[in-house]
């Protein structure tokens, strides 16, 4: 597995390394060795599954405030997802940018995302699923969210959202944020 930085600080690209055979190929997701040699997270404590039954679901963008942030790992399983980290750490160099790919079941690619990254993405696909490893445990008290559409995010969404949730409408943009 090959892990590459991306343009903000704590997201990364994680290369699968595939071994193929008539049957199709096999790959490892995650290795605690592999994560920690590269100053990643590596003790995952839950992992959870979003299924999304239409294109155009958009979920996001998501985060939880410390003690209780979470870095993560994201693999699409099946479908197509356009995915978006935001730097949301006033002290980062990277404060207020954005990184965006797009992850597909049949690409071996998984997308690493520190704590203090907002995350969301949006279905590319009908019957998209995507697994995620937490390396922290969910605590909806801290549970909290940035706008989609935030004018100073300026994200280049590849189409408007179909179905999006009452509360990730609500979300604060990045300039009404203020966490205690």
């Amino acid at each position: 597995m090959q892990i590459e930085p991306l343009s903000i600080r704590g997201a990364y690209l994680v290369h699968l390394e595939t071994h193929e055979d008539p049957r199709g190929w096999f790959a490892r997701t995650f290795c605690a060795e592999t994560f920690r040699a590269a100053g990643l997270e590596s003790d995952i404590r839950q992992t959870n599954l979003s299924w999304n039954a239409h294109t155009g679901t958009l979920r996001g963008l998501h985060y939880q405030i410390e003690p209780w942030g979470e870095a993560k790992l994201i693999t699409v399983v099946r479908g197509r997802i356009f995915d978006v980290a935001a730097d949301i750490r006033r002290d980062s160099p990277t404060f207020g940018k954005i990184v965006t790919t797009e992850l597909d079941a049949t690409a071996p690619v998984a997308l690493y995302l520190d704590r203090g990254l907002a995350h969301g993405f949006l279905t590319l696909q009908d019957d998209t699923l995507i697994h995620y490893s937490m390396f922290n445990t969910y605590h909806p008290e801290a549970a909290r969210g940035v706008r989609w559409d935030d004018p100073v995010l300026a994200i280049p969404w590849p189409g408007k959202p179909s179905s999006i949730s009452e509360r990730d409408q609500k979300w604060p943009t990045l300039e009404q944020l203020n966490e205690h």
